[in-house]
């Protein structure tokens, strides 16, 4: 019954009938001939999970339980891991940063290392999302990294898992500013991001604040809708982001602003990603306020997730591209900043931020 009803679910999807009818022979053949048990919901999971992945992109996956309760807890802010953050590059997975006092800080993880293995297993064929989730996991239990440089020398690690509680705003005013600059890191773009950054604003606001130095440095994005009410505290009244779809749906979201209430300083680097990128697109399109650091990652497309049945299970698909308001999709490109500052890997001072701070004291009447 199984096999006729996947036979006429395939009859119905459009492509190359050749290629279905191989897949139809295929699980035929490997239900006449295999020596041994078979278990149809691992059978239907694997065949989807490849199907993901033949598409090539990194972000298109197949979500199991596991992923799909990882990808709640990445939503929500809070979840047991090792307390790094990774991309790839090419074919290699980055650490792009390390969060002070995490599991990871505290064993010597350098950003800049490559993440070869977990668990002694490679990562040459893991999507993003399994490297993630294969990361992570309870409180307490201890995962082992292989680790490479960029020289080629691999080194393995121990790390017990802690409870990350990634905060996804924090800000302050600037030291020696007289409380006239203040400063807002964003970790990430979770449910509460756009609330949190408007607290933020109103409060240093309260204290004085006359320049805002916004940091998305090695923020690897999130949610796009959070990115966009980020972005309508900072920028002009029109376009933030325009998506389009596979069937050329263009849908744009605005920001209503009427008047920018301080001069701003967003700092970029090459951890800055996906909906980070949003938010610097925009404000260097309608010169809103100046770029500072470096390129970012350069991850231009929206992904949507898609739950399977009844169970906890989905895939995750990418299903449009974002454009920055000047219509620029930066996939694979990457922002350039206004003003190129670099952070020597050893630097005793954050020099990208203290360029920020020159940069609007330089704008500030005192």
């Amino acid at each position: 019954m199984a096999l006729f009803f996947l036979t006429v679910q395939l009859r119905g999807i459009a492509g190359d009938p050749t290629e279905t009818g191989k897949f139809i022979y295929a699980l035929g053949m490997l239900r006449r001939y295999f020596v041994g048990e078979l278990d149809d919901a691992k059978l239907y999971r694997g065949a989807i999970s490849g199907m993901l992945k033949a598409t090539g992109d990194p972000y298109t996956v197949f979500l199991d339980e596991k992923d799909f309760s990882a990808l709640e807890e990445m939503r929500t802010g809070s979840f047991g891991g090792i307390g790094v953050v990774f991309g790839k590059r090419g074919e290699d997975y980055i650490i792009l940063s390390v969060l002070e006092d995490n599991p990871s800080a505290k064993v010597g993880v350098r950003a800049g290392e490559k993440i070869l293995e977990v668990d002694g297993k490679s990562t040459r064929d893991m999507h993003m999302d399994e490297v993630s989730y294969s990361i992570r996991g309870d409180v307490g239990t201890v995962v082992e990294i292989t680790l490479g440089d960029k020289n080629g020398k691999e080194r393995k690690v121990k790390i017990t898992r802690g409870l990350i509680k990634a905060p996804s705003v924090l800000g302050k005013a600037l030291e020696g500013t007289d409380n006239k600059i203040g400063y807002v890191r964003i970790g990430q773009f979770n449910d509460n991001t756009g609330r949190d950054f408007r607290e933020e604003l109103y409060k240093l606001n309260k204290q004085g604040m006359q320049g805002l130095v916004l940091d998305l440095r090695y923020n690897p994005g999130g949610l796009l809708e959070q990115a966009v009410l980020v972005a309508r505290e900072i920028v002009p009244e029109g376009p933030v982001v325009s998506t389009i779809t596979k069937d050329g749906t263009k849908k744009t979201l605005s920001s209503d602003r009427k008047q920018l209430r301080w001069p701003l300083v967003v700092l970029i680097n090459e951890g800055s990603a996906s909906a980070s990128e949003i938010v610097a697109g925009a404000v260097k399109d309608t010169k809103s306020g100046t770029l500072i650091g470096t390129k970012t990652f350069g991850k231009g497309s929206v992904q949507a997730v898609y739950p399977l049945g009844d169970e906890n299970t989905g895939m995750k698909v990418t299903i449009a591209k974002y454009y920055t308001p000047k219509g620029i999709c930066i996939n694979d490109i990457g922002i350039e900043p206004d003003i190129k500052v670099e952070l020597p890997e050893n630097a005793k001072t954050d020099v990208q931020l203290e360029a920020a701070k020159k940069h609007l004291l330089g704008k500030i009447r005192f």
